[in-house]
């Protein structure tokens, strides 16, 4: 005699097996309890982004599936379970200790299966439970403290992303060949300038519906180039948010067939590189005055050029020429309105009198915790 759970009272009822009966009430009883059920999809970043063991293409997102019988029907971190995963299959740890454990850290909803399910982005912590050495979220949050605070930094992170086929081709480029020129492209519309638009939309919807502070996007220069930008937000909500918005892309990708490099100079050549300008400021910034805070935050970042630089990405000597709207890797500059710079302060902040300053050094594989942790440790602390 089989059981099954009752689709009313989640009780075992004895079934005859075999009958047509049987099959009909266990399938009814299934779709019934996984109703009940939540999925939460535990997201972890591998620290790999850019490297040569992956490559340009591949990314550092990973992720997997927790049922929880019972749907926890809040969004505290702290009461989601915490979980492992075989970090020897993603280059976090050996064959002979191979568990890590992931500790849920920041809770959306899931806008692609709906309903209570979430994701969950996550710490990585060694099998002692201290942060892993991947875990450049644990670095952030070790130097917020009460200057920090007092300051309430806040960043904005202009995520560049250019598009593949599945072959490696730039999306929408012709076969074996190029498009026209750069300059028509850029924040473009229509067929013959914009390419993979419905991607970029897609992707904009699923952060809006996840809760994520997502404030735009835009076709970028190089065509099949795109940005969306993540803020104004705080220091640890800027990396947890951009690193859902990055998995949420490469998941949507599965269901375009298209595929998603951060690499900061996919296409060799007379093409832009791909960045992640990070808009920055602080209470005294915005404040009637800031101007004065600016000036003394770019001053100190003049001092430490070399630090940010070995940090913010993965071959971004390949976009940081001088050219292409970048300043030459080895060169410190600022200035008002000026693309060509390390750090600009747009015409609106200066004529205003207060407000932030653009970070243009990061690349697009850069890590969002690495750069919030870099500018607040040398401009705040």
């Amino acid at each position: 005699m089989a059981t099954v759970l009752s689709s009313k009272a989640c009780v075992a009822q004895p079934l005859k097996t075999g009958t047509a009966s049987a099959r009909r009430q266990a399938r009814v009883a299934v779709v019934s309890v996984s109703a009940l059920a939540q999925r939460a999809e535990y997201i972890w970043h591998d620290g790999q982004e850019g490297q040569p063991i992956k490559g340009a293409v591949f990314n550092e997102m990973r992720s997997k599936t927790k049922v929880i019988q019972k749907p926890i029907t809040n969004f505290d971190a702290a009461a989601f379970p915490d979980w492992s995963f075989d970090g020897s299959s993603t280059g976090q740890a050996e064959g002979k200790s191979s568990d890590c454990i992931l500790r849920p850290v920041c809770v959306v909803p899931d806008p692609i299966r709906g309903g209570d399910d979430v994701l969950i982005m996550c710490d990585v912590l060694d099998p002692t439970g201290a942060p892993h050495p991947t875990n450049t979220r644990a670095k952030l949050e070790a130097i917020i403290n009460d200057t920090v605070k007092a300051e309430a930094p806040l960043f904005g992170f202009e995520q560049e992303y250019t598009m593949l086929s599945k072959g490696g081709h730039v999306y929408g480029w012709p076969a074996g060949g190029f498009p026209a020129p750069q300059g028509p492209f850029y924040c473009g519309v229509g067929p013959e300038s914009v390419y993979g638009r419905d991607l970029a939309e897609a992707h904009m919807d699923a952060c809006i519906k996840a809760g994520l502070i997502i404030s735009g996007i835009n076709a970028e220069v190089m065509p099949g180039q795109w940005e969306f930008q993540i803020g104004p937000t705080g220091p640890l909500e800027t990396g947890d948010q951009v690193m859902i918005a990055r998995w949420l892309l490469h998941r949507l990708g599965e269901e375009f067939g298209i595929v998603s490099t951060f690499a900061p100079k996919p296409m060799k050549g007379d093409w832009n590189g791909t960045g992640a300008h990070t808009n920055y400021s602080t209470k005294s910034m915005r404040e009637d005055g800031g101007m004065k805070a600016i000036e003394a935050a770019i001053e100190r970042l003049s001092k430490c050029h070399p630090e940010h630089i070995t940090q913010y990405g993965t071959g971004n000597e390949e976009r940081l020429t001088g050219k292409h709207e970048t300043c030459d890797i080895n060169t410190f500059r600022y200035g008002v309105a000026d693309r060509g710079s390390s750090i600009r302060i747009p015409l609106p902040v200066q004529l205003a009198g207060k407000g932030y300053l653009e970070d243009r050094r990061p690349a697009a594989n850069v890590d969002p915790y690495t750069v919030v942790r870099l500018l607040i440790k040398n401009t705040l602390l």
